[in-house]
């Protein structure tokens, strides 16, 4: 049987350190499925679509990696795609206090799905999305952060 994992986000931008992420987790899961979620509360820059189309491209060379998206609960969707685990990111403090709330409330709605938490690696710790897009909005050079193709397309849709 294969060992599936789900990593579910926004992915507004895709950055190194989901990538990372991404990469990690293949070595660890026979399959990992890269789940965008539809989060329009969030206000995010970039449409499912997009985010998904960037996905594509940044992993096409890793194997085993599939993109999707979602629309539902998180536990729901993974008990859908046949995943048992879904992986998160944790780079500070901060995302271990929100990330641990959501771990227990996903078990209190699905006890099959366990959530396993990962550390990006150290040279990625500090990247968040929503600090590049801030930066983009400012024309900074994010391609350090980010792919050149997700930098461009920054530098496109807020700059003008």
């Amino acid at each position: 049987m294969k060992r599936r994992a789900i990593y579910p986000g926004t992915f507004d931008p895709v950055t190194y350190g989901h990538i990372d992420l991404i990469k990690r987790a293949g070595k660890i899961f026979d399959e990992v499925i890269v789940a965008v979620a539809h989060n329009p509360t969030k206000g995010p820059l970039f449409s499912v679509e997009e985010r998904i189309r960037f996905l594509e491209r940044a992993t096409r060379s890793l194997r085993g990696v599939t993109i999707d998206h979602f629309d539902s609960l998180v536990v729901d969707y993974a008990r859908k795609k046949g995943a048992r685990v879904m992986v998160r990111g944790l780079r500070t403090l901060s995302d271990f206090e929100y990330e641990f709330q959501m771990a227990l409330t996903n078990r209190k709605f699905s006890q099959e799905v366990e959530t396993i938490f990962m550390m990006p690696s150290e040279s990625y710790s500090y990247i968040s999305a929503r600090l590049l897009k801030e930066a983009g909005q400012l024309g900074a050079d994010l391609s350090a952060f980010v792919p050149s193709f997700v930098a461009d397309a920054i530098r496109r849709k807020l700059r003008g």
